[in-house]
């Protein structure tokens, strides 16, 4: 177990073990070095902000760095405001496969659940 620095803490950001491990098995199947999860918010979508989660070798300045097992997590500066507290987990199941946000920032979603308020 990864002991989270202070920045994490700021961050507040959590990704759950399942989630850890899947994000894990897919930068395997990249091969490539240096990547890591960059969880952003973007304008955008029905509600008005969206989800961006995608692999990234980049660092940009302002960037909060965490580590969940492993698994290098990064923000940026102006997207972690609306990131604290959310955890990203990793559903499957018959009816559903994929990453998810749970966001106790978020005020509304829409029916896609990429976008929320």
């Amino acid at each position: 177990m990864t002991v989270e620095s202070s920045e994490t803490t700021t961050q507040g950001l959590v990704l759950t073990d399942a989630a850890a491990a899947k994000v894990k098995s897919l930068l395997e199947q990249q091969g490539e070095e240096g990547l890591q999860l960059r969880v952003a918010v973007q304008p955008g979508g029905c509600s008005g902000l969206r989800y961006q989660l995608f692999f990234d070798d980049r660092s940009m300045d302002g960037d909060i760095v965490s580590d969940f097992d492993g698994v290098g997590v990064v923000t940026d500066r102006m997207s972690a405001p609306y990131l604290i507290g959310a955890t990203i987990d990793f559903v499957d199941t018959i009816e559903k496969q994929g990453f998810t946000i749970d966001n106790p920032n978020a005020t509304g979603s829409c029916a896609c659940g990429d976008s929320f308020n």
